[in-house]
């Protein structure tokens, strides 16, 4: 059920923040997957160092990735981000697998380009 929740409000992100895919690749959330390809953390107090002015890369401003692998965004901080298409609530984690090649492109709350663009290579 959360990860449903997870889900929903990854895709309303992506409506709601005008994300310019030119193809959406096909993914999936997951509810456990012991080992994810890519794995980023967003740490307790992004927050806030955000709105201090103080950048922040916690992830590069664009991944490639291949159909099968995973990707996993952790929010250890106390508000939610927006990482490109996925938007992951205060202290959730969101796990997707990718079924499908395209691209993805939207808005990043916690990389100084502001922008993420995820590849998901066949």
């Amino acid at each position: 059920m959360r990860w449903t929740v997870a889900l929903i409000l990854a895709l309303a992100t992506v409506a709601g923040c005008g994300s310019d895919a030119s193809s959406d690749p096909a993914s999936e959330a997951v509810d456990s997957v012991d080992v994810a390809t890519y794995e980023y953390v967003i740490p307790q107090g992004a927050g806030e160092a955000l709105d201090a002015g103080t950048p922040l890369t916690i992830l590069p401003a664009e991944l490639e990735v291949q159909v099968g692998e995973t990707i996993r965004i952790v929010n250890e901080d106390d508000r939610g981000h927006s990482v490109g298409p996925f938007f992951v609530g205060a202290n959730e984690t969101l796990t997707q697998r990718f079924s499908s090649p395209g691209e993805f492109v939207g808005v990043c709350t916690v990389h100084p380009s502001g922008e993420f663009v995820l590849v998901v290579n066949p």
